[in-house]
């Protein structure tokens, strides 16, 4: 052991030096400086509640003077619809809000869950709709980084409760009155249960997510892709039977449907409006006052395909269940031909896998991004260079984090400390594979080193038998007297 305190390797150098060496060459270590400034900031439950209070008053003005809250305008669309369908004899989707031209465009299914509806009236209906966006946001933060979340305790929930209002997507969905919420939490249930092995139900949520809407369909190819063949097909089975459970219940509406209302675009929207962040819209807004070429949508489209199936491989080649389902979610919003801003909270398990892996200050300006409402700037205009980088900056985030959201093994806290990098949500334990998937026991022959690694490797996961700090093995030997 040396006079700092740090243990000599046979190698040559010191494990501090080398584990150092070994974070500090990817880029890590100004995280981890920054980290220690955080650290002493926050280092009494007084600092951190003054912090709480602030974010929590600075979130109110915010919400009060900056967004454009929607006013509940789908859940009209959803309550008009079955309101009309059930008491006056309308068609589902012959339903117009009065005063526009927007009506129902999800598959009939969709209309079919949404009958609870006809028994209240519109406020309970938004009332309910609240309630049921919270519970399904409390799934989804519990699925992505309920580790992280019990481990700092109340000042993680405090902090976490005032930074999602801020985020966009989310904000539209909740002012919308939206269904993406439960729709992801439907899918990362899924994933819950194909990591923790109850594969007998997984593929039930997936499969009555792309009943309601087409684009979480994609989720079915990705269980494909995995090899989880009974899960797909569980899958596509319960997507098929609420298809036919729709089709029976209201069959002129499904006939309409699947060969007309599905190929209408322009009932849900302008595909050059600023707020469709898919390539389709990119495509649209380049192209405007004009169509887009068919043609060079689904040759975009193909390429992105490529690019999900080359990388989702890879993330499935290293047992990383998180990063393929938020790749999935990723090229969902990228293919899909209108891709409004709150369709965007596809985009929280790829945040979720940036905190696992450290990507501290990459997912702080994303998200800062995201919470900013800066594609609205080219509401009126979005022609010019600037125009081509601005009102597409959403769709350019998607498409990065696409091409380079880490994969694979996460890694370690900081070096040394036995803590993560700093005191907040944002110091999340590494998220479960799979939001709790457990790698398979690694065997290596004998050695120390390849002891050494397992360990290190067991402690990255919440799910391993040790539970241990990826840290561990350092300090102790630190501690242990003599040399190694």
């Amino acid at each position: 052991m040396t006079a700092d305190g740090t243990t000599k390797s046979p190698r040559g150098g010191t494990v501090r030096s080398r584990v150092r060496g070994r974070y500090g060459a990817r880029g890590h270590t100004g995280d981890a400086r920054d980290a220690d400034g955080v650290t002493a900031l926050l280092s009494t439950d007084r600092r951190r509640l003054v912090l709480v209070l602030l974010l929590a008053v600075t979130v109110g003005v915010f919400t009060a003077t900056v967004p454009l809250l929607r006013d509940w305008f789908d859940l009209r669309v959803y309550y008009g619809t079955v309101d009309a369908w059930i008491h006056h004899g309308g068609r589902i989707y012959d339903y117009r809000v009065p005063g526009t031209t927007y009506g129902f465009t999800y598959p009939p299914f969709a209309a079919l869950g949404m009958l609870p509806m006809a028994l209240v009236g519109l406020r309970t209906a938004i009332v309910l709709a609240l309630l049921l966006n919270l519970a399904a946001l409390a799934v989804v933060v519990g699925f992505l980084v309920g580790p992280a979340l019990r481990r700092h305790g109340w000042f993680g929930l405090a902090l976490t409760a005032c930074l999602l209002p801020l985020f966009e997507p989310l904000r539209d969905t909740f002012s919308f009155g939206q269904v993406n919420l439960v729709l992801l939490a439907l899918v990362l249930t899924d994933a819950r249960l194909l990591a923790r092995g109850h594969g007998r139900w997984a593929g039930v949520g997936i499969g009555l997510a792309a009943a309601i809407k087409l684009t979480p369909a994609l989720f079915i190819a990705l269980l494909l892709l995995g090899r989880r063949r009974r899960a797909a097909g569980v899958a596509t089975a319960v997507a098929g039977a609420a298809t036919g459970l729709a089709a029976w219940a209201a069959p002129d509406a499904s006939r309409f449907y699947w060969t007309d209302a599905l190929w209408d675009t322009g009932r849900v929207g302008r595909l050059a409006y600023v707020s469709n962040q898919s390539v389709q819209g990119v495509l649209a807004r380049l192209a405007a006052p004009g169509e887009p070429s068919r043609a060079l949508w689904a040759t975009a489209v193909l390429l992105v395909l490529c690019v999900w199936a080359w990388r989702t491989s890879r993330a499935l080649a290293a047992d990383d269940w998180a990063a393929a389902f938020a790749l999935t979610g990723l090229a969902a919003c990228l293919v899909s031909p209108i891709t409004w801003v709150h369709h965007l909270v596809w985009l929280l398990p790829s945040f979720a896998v940036l905190l696992r892996h450290r990507r501290l200050r990459i997912a702080a300006a994303l998200y800062g991004v995201l919470c900013s409402s800066v594609v609205w700037l080219w509401f009126d205009d979005a022609s010019g260079f600037d125009g081509f980088l601005g009102s597409n900056i959403y769709t350019w985030i998607t498409l990065g984090l696409l091409l380079w959201l880490p994969v694979g093994e996460a890694e370690a806290v900081r070096p040394g400390t036995g803590r993560a990098a700093v005191p907040g949500p944002a110091a999340a334990a590494p998220v479960p594979r799979a939001v709790g998937a457990r790698r398979p026991a690694e065997r290596h022959p004998g050695g120390r080193r390849a002891r050494v690694t397992r360990r290190h490797r067991e402690a990255a996961d919440p799910a391993s038998p040790s539970g241990a700090d990826p840290n561990d093995v350092p300090q102790v030997r630190r501690a242990a007297p003599g040399p190694p």
